[in-house]
């Protein structure tokens, strides 16, 4: 089995039309066309801003769906697992076609420092929500079509500027969006046991449930342990091991899939921790 697509290191799966535009090394900008429906997962590195330029793109995070129309948009922060489906526009030949970018940390942080943007202060969490993108950043994912012919020769300083426009532009005609983005910036405190019992389930690290709960390292790990009385490396294997053992016991899913899919290193690891609890081994259960 695949493990789950991190991005940037490839933004999509299906048999599409693709294009990316590196920036040290890294796409940062991907272009998708296709005339086919298409299905996948994705687990984020990076924080990425959707456009869907034609057709429809339905995304599934935890218990929440967004679907993305036409001339939409929405922000997905990074350490987010999402399940996505894409369906073409039957008015014209089935084509879905979108525009990926990739918001990098340090792009955010440069352009907060460059621009002349007046920054509120985030004081409580600015929910996920689809916008409409205004005339303007239409023209703008338009106007980048062209790059995509020739991608290897677009120039990194180039890409970088039009990173920055893309930021301006969305500052000024989506403050919605905007403040979204600040928040990438200055993670609001979410409620530990939510972000937990959301995410234990899905591929997802220390690190990165400590960014969704808004909290360095050391603060989700101090919090979690007044709140669950275990360390939470403990309490997520114990967790995920249960799911595995419901999973093997319920689906026909195979073992190495059920292994990769609740974030255990390899087979053989997840083997010897899962008879270690049970008294019996995956497949065992299986026989």
């Amino acid at each position: 089995m695949k493990k789950f697509i991190k991005v940037p290191t490839a933004l999509v799966s299906v048999n599409c039309t693709k294009s990316s535009l590196k920036l040290d090394g890294c796409s940062v900008i991907e272009s998708c066309i296709h005339s086919m429906g298409g299905k996948g997962t994705m687990f984020l590195e990076e924080h990425l801003l959707v456009f869907v330029l034609e057709g429809t793109m339905t995304l599934f995070y935890g218990n929440q769906r967004f679907v993305v129309h036409e001339n939409e948009m929405i922000l997905l922060k990074k350490a987010m697992f999402v399940r996505y489906e894409k369906e073409g526009n039957p008015d014209h030949d089935n084509v879905f076609d979108s525009l990926m970018f990739c918001l990098k940390d340090e792009l955010l942080k440069e352009f907060l420092t460059m621009a002349n943007v007046k920054i509120p202060r985030i004081t409580e969490e600015v929910k996920n929500t689809v916008n409409p993108m205004t005339d303007c950043l239409v023209a703008f994912a338009r106007s980048l079509k062209p790059y995509f012919n020739n991608p290897s020769s677009v120039n990194e300083g180039l890409l970088r500027i039009k990173i920055m426009e893309l930021l301006y532009n969305v500052s000024e005609c989506s403050k919605n969006i905007f403040r979204q983005i600040l928040q990438l910036r200055q993670p609001v405190r979410n409620d530990i046991r939510q972000v937990v019992e959301q995410h234990y389930s899905t591929p997802v690290t220390l690190p990165e449930l400590a960014y969704l709960s808004g909290r360095s390292l050391s603060s989700f790990k101090r919090d979690f342990q007044v709140i669950y009385n275990m360390p939470p490396a403990q309490w997520i294997r114990e967790h995920r091991l249960d799911k595995a053992k419901d999973m093997i016991e319920s689906t026909v899913m195979p073992v190495s899939d059920i292994c990769y899919s609740l974030g255990f290193e390899n087979p053989t690891h997840f083997s010897r921790i899962f008879k270690n609890r049970f008294g019996k081994s995956p497949s065992d259960y299986r026989q």
